[in-house]
């Protein structure tokens, strides 16, 4: 029995609802199919959900369709809940996406898409309302074609293998030409397997259309019996794993955890906990108390759950949603965020304290709130999405807890950043106490967030107190020095610390921690952040002027139009705080006949910070609970010292020299292939450099006879097959071929050997040409830095390894090919790029003598191991310096 993980997403009002309750009623789950109107909907069944009409929570549904077995999820369409629907696109098998076949791709619809396309959702639309009059099929087909996706097609006539005639032959053209696989398929045999199909809407190739009407039952099992023919049953690991998606309370206030095992079986009172995904953060196991197998508003108990499906776990108090269990070694941070503030006020007679905690329970169900205490004026802030979301939380606060609240009017959540790396240190010392930390603080790409990670020796520093000092950075909302927002788009190493053997303890490093960020942030530049919406604005042509000037007016921007009949689009970015009621003055001038869709695209440097520093009026040297200096200790006695004096009064040295160029140049570049982190997502690399990064000497030959060959007395072991579109071709030369010398004596007159090591996907995301190209086929762009490397290495004459990751690649042993005069290296499963590289630059650095390596790479993280290694280390654009004064022509063709 095949069983699938469907989620139901639409925009609000489209007839998602309607659509499940169709499912639902047509797979005998119910008896009666309920309606939104009605307030009778199986799985719209909370108070509020029913009064409003509107899906506040994500449910559960089980249905059976043939031999499909499917956990069907229902996520809130309305824009103020997006963030509790993004949480549930985490453990889809696929979605059905529902269209309003009256209005068409509007609102929130390029939201839902690119969220889709973030996570890597196979997707089935369903378009709704076409018993409505002016629905016509083939208009809303080209349009969803034109606006979301060129491979949105439809299959119904493929699906019945009996039909014949124009349209079955039409639409097998259409899906035939959404992947190679399929033309050739289609080009030899006149026909397409459901298989073929089903492998290419799982690679989202081809997303296929259905059209009907919910709420008359039109479609329906169409509808369904695409879910059955065109989806592959996912593979899952023998290994226990599971992603946690929500977390809620039931009517009795037990915590629930819910989530989808991933691999292997979760049973009653079994053991399970972070190990895998909790670096830097605490570790812990709990039991799994009580296993809930949802269908609405009911549930039953199960002793086990297998893999490839979602439960509602009791005993459970350290879950967040978005984090991984078992072997799941990442936690997944939320595209979607609040981009307003609001201040709650309560009568007198309520405790501001006590209200804290029961928010903080509200917190966990809905992560986005952040909800802030400001000790100083005892407030309490929370984050929301709008004016919805305020009202449900009103409610909730007041049914739950007995809570009366009102929220103060909004304001935008900035946040701040460096532009520059600087160095933060912070000391801790107290009478019998003692903690120092160094710091380097640099600056990422936008919507990076905050990445932690170590490079400080154990011999300075043990590594307990490493990775407590990463629990504390990753423990708090760290707030910058211009108007107290929340940092972001930083990479935070700890490069240097001290501790004292008898004095310190661990509070001691959550002080000198939180100290050197600040101390950190008020050395080096800061600039203020604003949210950015992106925008399609669609105008009569007439209107496009005022538009246009609207538009400059709020400091935005935007490409050049695009008329489409009567109207005019204009599409691009705008400051949040500019446009935030901006519809309506677009239904005032069009008339009604303007619309106007947002989505927040990012953070962007302020468009106006002095203003909003002005307002803020944010003092960081009165802010106590964020102080920037430090404490230090003299005749048995602390004193503060001011943060710009902190160096000079500091214990130990770090070594890191500002505007050097090993430090310079450490932007985007330095930090790809590293996680943006959440307040408390720990899937973060943690490195040392001292005996942590030493490996055995048995480890590092079993590398080496993998990668370079055992001997000449076997020429063929080593050889392997070189794949390509799926076909076994010849034999290619191996590096145990290539690389192998003829034995001589090594004297001083002899040279040593030259290596130059790449990091594949580190160059391609940081050339430009190669990451646009990486954007449209990544295959395309392997192959290009191939050709290019190639042809350098004919120039340059060095022994060149490429190296590519591939360690997501389930049960991958890793792989060697003799490309032309290049080795490229494939590395095996839960092995990086880096791994390999550091641990080949360890073994070859041991013989200075004999090899002279180079590594190319812009990983920041990497190159202070390649240091420590001995090799001389390339940056990316050093390397493409390197190439274009080599003439290779390859690179501009």
């Amino acid at each position: 029995m095949k069983k699938l993980i469907i989620g139901i997403l639409a925009h609000v009002d489209a007839g998602k609802t309607t659509l499940a309750e169709s499912l639902l009623y047509t797979c005998g789950t119910i008896r009666k199919a309920g309606r939104v109107d009605h307030g009778d909907a199986f799985l719209d069944n909370g108070d509020m959900e029913r009064k409003r009409g509107i899906t506040i929570f994500s449910k559960q549904a089980r249905i059976r369709w043939k031999d499909v077995d499917i956990t069907l999820l229902d996520t809130p369409g309305h824009v103020d809940f997006s963030a509790e629907m993004e949480r549930t696109l985490q453990v889809l098998d696929a979605a059905i996406f529902v269209i309003d076949g009256s209005d068409g791709v509007q609102g929130d619809v390029y939201t839902l898409w690119r969220l889709l396309k973030r996570y890597e959702v196979p997707v089935f639309l369903f378009v709704n309302k076409m018993d409505q009059p002016g629905t016509e099929r083939d208009k809303i087909l080209a349009e969803l074609q034109g606006k979301l996706d060129g491979n949105i097609v439809t299959v119904e006539n493929i699906m019945a293998q009996d039909e014949s005639g124009e349209d079955r032959e039409q639409e097998l053209e259409h899906a035939a030409m959404c992947s190679e696989v399929l033309m050739e398929e289609y080009l030899e045999t006149g026909a397409l397997q459901p298989e073929s199909i089903a492998f290419t809407v799982a690679q989202r190739k081809l997303f296929p259309c259905f059209f009907g009407s919910a709420l008359r039952q039109e479609g329906i099992e169409k509808l369904l019996d695409g879910l059955s023919f065109y989806l592959p049953e996912p593979e899952y690991s023998q290994e226990f794993g599971a992603r946690v998606y929500k977390i809620g309370r039931d009517t009795s206030g037990n915590r629930l955890t819910y989530l989808k095992v991933t691999g292997g079986t979760l049973r009653v009172k079994m053991m399970i906990g972070n190990e895998k995904s909790g670096a830097g953060e605490e570790i812990w196991e709990e039991k799994a108390d009580q296993l809930r197998l949802y269908n609405g508003g009911s549930y039953e108990t199960a002793d086990s759950v297998p893999a490839g499906e979602v439960c509602a776990v009791t005993g459970l108090t350290k879950t967040f949603a978005g984090q991984g269990l078992g072997y799941e070694c990442e936690n997944l941070a939320p595209v979607l965020e609040p981009v307003l503030t609001y201040r709650l006020s309560f009568p007198p007679d309520v405790d501001p304290v006590t209200a804290l905690g029961k928010l903080r329970q509200l917190e966990e169900e809905e992560p986005q709130l952040h909800v802030l205490w400001q000790e100083e004026k005892r407030e309490i802030h929370m984050q929301v999405m709008g004016q919805v979301q305020m009202e449900i939380l009103k409610n909730i606060l007041w049914e739950r807890f007995g809570l009366e609240a009102e929220f103060d009017a909004g304001s935008i959540v900035y946040k701040e950043t460096l532009v520059e790396p600087v160095e933060g240190i912070g000391h801790f010392e107290p009478l019998r106490h003692y903690a120092e930390v160094h710091l380097l603080l640099e600056p990422g790409e936008r919507g990076s967030g905050l990445q932690f990670a170590s490079l400080c020796s154990e011999d300075m520093l043990d590594r307990n107190w490493q990775r407590l000092i990463l629990t504390h950075l990753e423990e708090k909302r760290h707030v910058g020095v211009l108007t107290g927002s929340e940092i972001t788009d930083l990479r935070i190493l700890l490069i240097a610390g001290k501790a004292h053997t008898k004095h310190t303890e661990g509070g001691d490093f959550r002080q000198a921690t939180y100290r050197a960020i600040r101390q950190g942030l008020r050395s080096g530049k800061s600039i203020l952040l604003e949210p950015w919406f992106s925008y399609r604005l669609e105008v009569p042509t007439e209107n496009l002027g005022r538009a246009m000037s609207d538009i400059t007016r709020m400091n935005g921007r935007f490409d050049p139009p695009v008329t489409e009949g009567n109207n005019s689009v204009l599409m691009g970015s705008v400051p949040v705080a500019t446009m935030r009621d901006y519809a309506r003055e677009v239904a005032s001038y069009t008339k009604g006949h303007g619309r106007l869709s947002c989505s927040l695209q990012g953070y962007e440097p302020c468009h106006n910070p002095e203003e909003v520093m002005a307002q803020t009026d944010y003092d960081p040297e009165a802010d106590t609970a964020n102080p920037t200096g430090s404490v230090f200790c003299s005749h048995g006695a602390g004193f503060q010292v001011p943060w710009d004096q902190v160096s000079e009064y500091a214990h130990v040295e770090s070594g890191w020299v500002p505007d050097s160029e090993e430090n310079t140049e450490s932007g985007d570049d330095a930090l790809q292939g590293m996680p943006a982190v959440n307040r408390r997502q720990g899937a973060v690399r943690q490195t040392g450099g001292g005996t942590e990064r030493i490996i055995s000497q048995e480890e590092i030959e079993e590398i080496f006879r993998r990668t370079y060959g055992k001997g000449a007395e076997d020429p063929h072991r080593f050889r392997r097959y070189h794949t390509s579109s799926g076909s076994r071709s010849n034999y290619t030369e191996s590096p145990a071929d290539s690389m192998r010398t003829p034995k001589t004596k090594a004297g001083p007159q002899e040279k040593p050997e030259e290596y130059l090591l790449v990091d594949g996907y580190n160059i391609i995301f940081a050339w430009p040409e190669l990451r646009e190209l990486a954007q449209i086929n990544l295959d395309s762009a392997r192959d290009k830095l191939m050709d290019i490397l190639c042809n350098y290495q004919g120039y340059q004459g060095c022994r060149l390894i490429l190296v590519y990751d591939a360690y997501k690649v389930k049960g991958n042993p890793g792989s060697v090919m003799r490309y032309h005069n290049i080795e490229v290296v494939y590395t095996k499963e839960a092995e990086t790029a880096d791994q390999y590289i550091e641990r080949t630059t360890h073994e070859l650095g041991a013989k200075p003598q004999k090899y002279r390596v180079t590594v190319a790479t812009s990983d920041a993280l990497e190159q202070m191991i390649i240091w420590g290694n001995g090799a001389v280390r390339m940056s990316a654009l050093g390397l493409k310096a390197a190439v274009e004064s080599a003439g290779a022509e390859y690179f501009n063709s």
